[in-house]
């Protein structure tokens, strides 16, 4: 068993032992183990950064094992600079969301921690499988997990919410199975994605298999108009629910145009640049003013998830340097920031059990040392230099300025749009006088949210201030990539 192998099955076993031994009346234990799991499974990730040659775009760490010999499907794992940030990312939020709950979460605390560790190892899955049935296996499973988690610990809607979730999600996957099928037909029996990228397909399969897995990825990201289930997703769900959606779930959709749109269907692509294009400026200037009126904090932030996400497919679909490894850049530090912005949001959540922005006021008064993490997270959703936020941004909107000017213009938009819904809401939560008696008796942090809150500010920090290990890992990989989808597969 490799090392990938050990990232994917690890927290799963954690999980499952949780499930097989866990109750209510020895929540302490289960915690701990919780803890040592997804401590662990953090810990077999870091080799694959250290030992991580990025000289290369060739795939590495590669296992290959036949699973369904009859169809010629193996279990194929891989990783190259498109796809190592985010096993470190999946594995370091799991260590996150698990001290987030560790006195939050009272019921059921055993099946609680189990479904993150569980739900950790499937999307590892996601970004290391080769094999395209073996994706779609993890794809689809990390479903399970997370629907049980909004379902069960979420809020007065969960049931709505979790059925949302899950079939808006399922629905527009069925197609990328159809896809997957004739690839392998096409192929001659072959489900290896690298052997998809040779195929010299017709203009009007490309078509096809990009309106197939643009069904299945765009709901994931969530792109406009299929990016209705978030906002009820995120404010039902539990806070560790809501970190895990934004910082981690989210990135799958993104994740599957790189290592399927382009590289499959590289010439419909580029003809349907446009329309993508498109879609991605309306989720940064049409959903940024939508986040503007929120009054509940997690739906401003949910919106606000939305617009950065446009950033994303914005810079996949420009297709220069510098937006592609942008729209990277962004995928992570948005991982970072909108995680740490769900937990700062649960921290107030669990001492006033209140979301609304209206309830709060004059929170720096009585949680000072909360208040200047909070803030700092909001500076850097809003794009602030010095931080993850705006490393991304700002090499997307070069790479956008450097392919058409007014496109370029109009993704700027979004540091308006974002300093202002944010600034709106950090004036109106932590700024001015104390509001109400709530608030006059707030305590600050304990050593355990400080502790978290720390280490995804001590990430959002580096990250800005020095994001180069961050994209001089993917930058041979993306050169590749360009490379690849501007090579045409017509005659």
């Amino acid at each position: 068993m490799g090392l990938l192998s050990l990232a994917i099955w690890l927290p799963i076993a954690f999980g499952v032992l949780l499930l097989a031994i866990g109750n209510d009346r020895n929540a302490t234990a289960v915690r701990r183990v919780a803890l040592v799991g997804a401590l662990a499974s953090f810990a077999v990730t870091i080799p694959l950064i250290t030992g991580f040659d990025s000289s290369t775009a060739l795939m590495q760490f590669q296992e290959m094992q036949p699973w369904i010999g009859r169809f010629n499907v193996h279990y194929h794992l891989g990783i190259d600079g498109l796809s190592v940030w985010f096993v470190l990312l999946t594995a370091f939020i799991t260590v996150i969301v698990v001290l987030s709950a560790w006195k939050v979460i009272t019921d059921r605390v055993a099946q609680y921690m189990g479904a993150f560790l569980i739900l950790s190892g499937l999307l590892i899955g996601v970004f290391t499988a080769l094999d395209g049935l073996l994706f779609y296996v993890f794809f689809e499973a990390t479903l399970i997990p997370m629907y049980i988690i909004i379902g069960v610990w979420g809020g007065p809607k969960r049931v709505y919410a979790a059925f949302k979730f899950f079939l808006y999600t399922l629905l527009g996957s069925l197609l990328m199975l159809v896809a997957l099928a004739y690839l392998y037909f096409k192929s001659g029996g072959s489900f290896e994605i690298l052997d998809w990228y040779k195929l010299p397909l017709p203009m009007s399969a490309q078509a096809l298999l990009f309106f197939a897995f643009f069904a299945a990825f765009s709901v994931k990201v969530p792109m406009w108009p299929v990016h209705t289930w978030l906002p009820d997703a995120h404010v039902e769900a539990p806070t560790g629910g809501s970190v895990v959606l934004a910082a981690i779930m989210l990135k799958l959709g993104a994740y599957g145009f790189l290592r399927f749109s382009l590289p499959i269907a590289p010439d419909a692509s580029r003809e349907y640049a446009g329309f993508m294009i498109a879609l991605s400026l309306i989720a940064v200037v049409y959903i940024g003013l939508v986040a503007l009126v929120q009054q509940d904090m997690k739906k401003l932030v949910a919106y606000s998830s939305i617009a950065h996400m446009g950033f994303v497919t914005l810079g996949f679909f420009i297709f220069n340097e510098l937006g592609a490894s942008g729209a990277i850049v962004q995928m992570i530090s948005h991982g970072f920031v909108s995680g740490a912005m769900f937990l700062a949001i649960g921290v107030l959540y669990d001492r006033v059990h209140s979301r609304e922005i209206s309830a709060y006021g004059g929170v720096a008064n009585t949680m000072p040392k909360f208040a200047a993490f909070a803030v700092l997270f909001a500076m850097a959703n809003c794009g602030l230099p010095g931080t993850a936020g705006f490393v991304g941004e700002w090499m997307v909107i070069l790479g956008a300025v450097k392919y058409d000017f007014w496109i370029g213009l109009l993704a700027a938009t979004t540091l308006i749009f974002g300093a202002a819904y944010t600034l709106w809401m950090v004036k109106r939560v932590y700024f001015g006088d104390v509001a109400n008696e709530h608030v006059k008796t707030l305590s600050d942090l304990d050593g355990r949210e400080f502790l978290m809150l720390a280490l995804l500010a001590a990430a959002v920090l580096w990250m800005g201030l020095y994001p180069k290990p961050f994209t001089s890992v993917m930058q041979v990989s993306v050169t590749e990539l360009l490379k690849h989808v501007a090579q045409s597969k017509l005659n």
